[in-house]
């Protein structure tokens, strides 16, 4: 099922936010990732080996801490990449005693949900 791109309200599971933040190669990618990048890039910049460098953003996106792209080339040879997905993480308790968390995210363009969107639909076809 494609999730919906232009929903803001996509709130993570507590326990995956968690385990991302905790993961010291997934604090590294999320530091290196000043502006769009391939997972080749994010390894090399990194120096996370590319395969664990994919488990990693699998993470980090799955926690929606990450946003998954797709760079359109001529040659058809499409490639994903990735942005940090939030400006703030917050842990709080409610008032039922559970525990929450609240993802701050930047403003996104129109440019940047059309983006979201094709990436959706490349992954369910």
């Amino acid at each position: 099922m494609v999730r919906d791109p232009f929903a803001d309200e996509d709130v993570p599971d507590l326990q995956a936010v968690l385990d991302a933040l905790d993961d010291p190669d997934c604090r590294k990618i999320v530091r290196e990732l000043e502006e769009p990048m391939t997972a080749d890039e994010i390894s090399e910049r990194s120096g996370v080996p590319l395969s664990t460098t994919y488990r990693k953003l699998e993470l980090l996106t799955e926690a929606s801490l990450l946003e998954e792209g797709t760079e359109i080339r001529p040659d058809g040879q499409h490639a994903s990449r990735y942005t940090v997905a939030f400006e703030e993480v917050v842990i709080a308790l409610a008032e039922n005693r559970d525990f929450e968390v609240e993802i701050t995210r930047r403003p996104r363009t129109a440019d940047e949900r059309l983006a979201s969107l094709w990436s959706e639909v490349r992954k369910e076809t």
